[in-house]
């Protein structure tokens, strides 16, 4: 599962170039200083008499105790199931027939209890011999406890049939940050009222919602195989795991599709869609490879999903395991709750990513491509070998993750791949600053608590260390053995950490323990000195121990002498530790961790000129971002504005957006130089990312005019430029550009919808009014908690007796709005007004007091 830019912002709310020839060899370390353990302690020293007390001071990141959260236990197999569903579309219903053959697992059973939440239960049967007996059933509106007519040993299936008619819309409303909907099954537009979008009906089965729409043992570590039958009207597509293998015109006018899966897999990655799609055909080595999307978009699906069989075939090679089951189709929704799902052979994915203009095409192949890579990923880490528990998420979702670098790496070269690590290591620091966890956590609060930067960004970080330190070969073989020895099972860590073991040789079971089972990430010190022929490099970790361990940290440290560069390998295993290094003379740079492979908060120490070289002699993208940070504070010097012009015209993207970043506010001497430049960059870039961050950077130089330039960027052919273009203006507004940017009020562009309400909350008045209201509907999910704000700032500057409707509409979405993100935007917005109309106040109190998200709630109290 990849989850949503939402949940990226409600877990925010929360809260190579070609290398010189080297040398490689290996260093000792000396003048090793013991392990300490950094706590407070009191003042005195006590008697032998008196008993010894130590406050331990708690760290604001470390998560209150959870309850233990072990893996279901297996009392009955789940060994098929054969589904014959219709739906009732105006009442929101599914009328189901379930055949279930199960199995006890070991004990012998006279009951199964299974997962059924919110059903009309009408019968209960068992099946033998071609004949039906009723069985006597409990029911709870959780769990249905089925007594069967005698008790079954593990050598015996068993069929039972159940008819039911499943509710998930009368389900209490449920979520999370990273999946905001729980009730498994989903009708969009089911009255197709709404003008604007399709009629559609699809399921999101993680983490256990599956059983909202058929009964079943939801829980990861069951398998199973499948056959669903779909009746469905004669204009709907539908899509299921495995193959189509009937399709029949019914004398109602309806169809019934039937989609069968042979290969065993979770319940929770059974899937089906109904809806209006145009079906774009692919292939790789025989297989079918589908895409399914809106018919207004089926000429640029072939666009946005035709890397899919140059992925599946690397993947394959690099794992040693062909990509495994029946076929592989990829279907764009509506109103995602996720950002997207790996079930098995058929992944969702929300519309906002995959249904793009030519246009939109410019600016968002990037995401879509590393979501489509995590994706197929999963259908061999997660599918074809699942995680036992939700506490063994990581399994699955830290190789998902890690595949984004992978295809990065493969397809666009070693420099990509750096930026991949580079923005996931940022994402996991960030989040923890306000909390940290083992990545194999057996104490949690709730399930989808899972779902976070630990198991996904974290996770791929930690895969990326173990790959680097056992070596490519060893990497990819000691996966293929993971993936052989427990395909179509369910694993936990030790399987992994076998598997490594055994193809290796070596007991890996400290790089298992301090990254996988304890919380927290080194906080490196580096310091560097030269003296009598030798470099003396010092290390400190300086993480808090009492929470986090003193980590064994295999890694490089480079030095270079007249562009000599020469590569020795150390094991820091202390919290205080020297290691020297022969050097004939002083080393123009001493690097620390030159590929940036830690995962690790890095204090390194290096002068101006240390950085100057570190950069014009970089091995790889990483080393000169990091050159250009360090620097930014000192542009105003010619040595390192220098250097940021030279950075500019950089063979990568990204070290040119870097230096612009670097480059806002420049008050050096080259003012007019590099002003030039960055206009140069703003109008003919090739990325439009950097072309974007170009028109960024002009703005944050005060009292100038660069109206020409913004002018001439609100035509580019990239949506984001524009957009920046809009940004720009709405800090500094011209008259000429003013009925331009009206102009751009009907677009199609979520992005230049949202750059058009922040330019009218700051620049508006009553006239834009009306447009926020209309176009509040065609506003992307992602982007309503920015929107919703801007709107209550505009009407701040419009008169109070003007603002009923708007009220209204942000109160109703603040009351009831699915996503808990978009509820806060409105409930924000809303607040926005309080100053200038009081009668809001009982409002807001009303709307906190009814909220039962206590996240929201604590948000709230916070605004008021």
């Amino acid at each position: 599962m990849k989850y949503s830019v939402l949940g990226i912002l409600s877990l925010v709310l929360t809260c190579h170039l070609t290398a010189p020839a080297q040398a490689v060899k290996t260093a000792k370390p000396s003048s090793e200083k013991p392990a300490a353990r950094k706590k407070t302690t009191p003042a005195a020293v006590p008697s032998a008499t008196e008993s010894v007390t130590s406050t331990i001071i708690v760290p604001s990141w470390l998560p209150p105790t959870n309850p233990l959260q072990p893996a279901a236990s297996i009392v009955t197999d789940l060994l098929d199931t054969k589904l014959d569903v219709r739906f009732d579309w105006s009442k929101q219903w599914l009328l189901g027939t379930a055949s279930l053959t199960l199995r006890p697992h070991f004990y012998p059973q006279n009951q199964v209890i299974l997962d059924a939440k919110g059903f009309d239960i009408k019968s209960i049967r068992l099946v033998a011999a071609g004949k039906e007996k009723n069985l006597n059933f409990s029911y709870d509106k959780r769990r249905i406890t089925v007594n069967l007519d005698r008790q079954y040993t593990r050598t015996e299936p068993y069929q039972i049939r159940i008819s039911y008619t499943a509710k998930p819309n009368e389900l209490e409303a449920g979520g999370s940050a990273a999946i905001t909907g729980n009730k498994g099954l989903y009708f969009i537009n089911p009255l197709g009222t709404d003008k604007t979008k399709p009629r559609q009906i699809w399921t999101q089965g993680e983490t256990e919602a599956n059983s909202c729409w058929f009964p079943t043992i939801d829980k990861p570590n069951q398998r199973m195989t499948q056959e669903i039958a779909m009746t469905v009207e004669a204009q709907y597509k539908t899509l299921s795991n495995g193959l189509l293998v009937s399709s029949k015109k019914n004398a109602d006018g309806t169809r019934t599709d039937v989609w069968k899966q042979s290969l065993p897999a979770a319940p929770y990655l059974t899937m089906m869609a109904v809806g209006d799609f145009a079906v774009i055909n692919d292939s790789w080595r025989g297989k079918a490879i589908d895409y399914y999307v809106e018919p207004k978009f089926q000429n640029t699906a072939k666009t946005v999903f035709g890397n899919t069989p140059a992925m599946l075939d690397f993947f394959s090679k690099k794992l040693g395991v062909e990509f495994p089951w029946e076929k592989y189709a990829q279907v764009s929704i509506r109103d995602f709750v996720s950002g997207a799902m790996e079930n098995t052979s058929a992944t969702t994915i929300r519309q906002e990513w995959t249904q793009l203009t030519p246009r939109e095409l410019i600016d968002k192949t990037y995401l879509t491509e590393g979501t489509i890579a995590h994706e197929l990923f999963h259908q061999w880490f997660g599918d074809y070998v699942t995680a036992e528990s939700w506490s063994n998420l990581p399994l699955n979702e830290a190789f998902a993750d890690y595949s984004e670098l992978l295809w990065a790496e493969f397809k666009y070269g070693a420099d990509a791949a750096d930026l991949v690590q580079q923005e996931k290591v940022s994402l996991y620091l960030s989040e923890a600053e306000s909390k940290r966890e083992p990545l194999i956590r057996y104490h949690y609060a709730e399930r989808e608590d899972m779902f976070d930067r630990h198991s996904y960004d974290k996770g791929g970080r930690v895969l990326h260390m173990l790959r680097k330190y056992v070596g490519d070969d060893a990497f990819y073989a000691s996966l293929n053995r993971y993936l052989t020895t427990n395909k179509f099972s369910a694993s936990e860590i030790s399987k992994l950490r076998v598997a490594f073991e055994e193809t290796t040789g070596e007991d890996l079971m400290w790089f298992f323990d301090q990254w996988f089972m304890q919380r927290g990430h080194p906080e490196l010190q580096v310091t560097h000195s030269y003296a009598n022929g030798q470099v003396t490099l010092r290390v400190r970790q300086l993480q808090d121990s009492t929470f986090t361990p003193i980590y064994r940290l295999p890694v490089t440290i480079t030095t270079w002498i007249n562009k000599q560069a020469t590569d020795t390998r150390i094991v820091v295993t202390k919290a205080d530790q020297t290691f020297q290094v022969a050097a004939p003379q002083r080393p123009n740079l001493v690097k620390f961790d030159g590929e940036g492979q830690l995962l690790a908060k890095v204090q390194e120490e290096r002068t101006q000129d240390e950085l100057l070289f570190q950069y014009y002699n970089a091995r790889n993208y990483l080393q000169k971002y990091e050159a250009i940070d360090e620097l930014r504070n000192k542009v105003g010097d010619l040595a390192v504005s220098g250097m940021l012009r030279n950075a500019l015209n950089d063979n990568f993207w990204a070290v040119r957006k870097a230096a612009l970043e670097a480059l806002r506010k420049y008050k050096g001497p080259e003012g007019n130089a590099i002003r030039k430049d960055i206009k140069r960059v703003a109008g003919g870039d090739v990325k439009s990312q950097v072309r974007a961050t170009a028109l960024a950077t002009l703005a944050t130089f005060p009292n100038e005019d660069f109206g020409d330039v913004y002018s001439t960027a609100l035509n580019d052919s990239s949506y984001l430029v524009a957009g920046a273009a809009i940004d720009a203006l709405t800090k500094a507004p011209t008259v000429s550009t003013r009925d331009r940017i009206n102009a751009l009020q009907e677009t199609s562009s979520s992005a230049i919808l949202s750059s058009l309400a922040k330019y009218y909350s700051l620049n508006g008045n009553l006239d834009q009014y009306p447009w926020f209201l209309r176009r509040l509907n065609d506003v992307a999910e992602d982007d309503l908690y920015n929107y919703l704000q801007d709107f209550g700032t505009l009407m701040t500057r419009i008169p109070p007796i003007e603002r009923e409707k708007g009220i209204q509409r942000l109160e109703v979405l603040a009351r009831t709005h699915a996503n808990y993100t978009v509820k806060l935007g409105a409930y924000r917005a809303l607040n926005t007004l309080l100053a200038s109309t009081p009668s809001l106040k009982p409002i807001l109190q009303d709307i906190k007091s009814k909220e039962k998200n206590e996240q929201l709630k604590a948000f709230y109290s916070l605004l008021q």
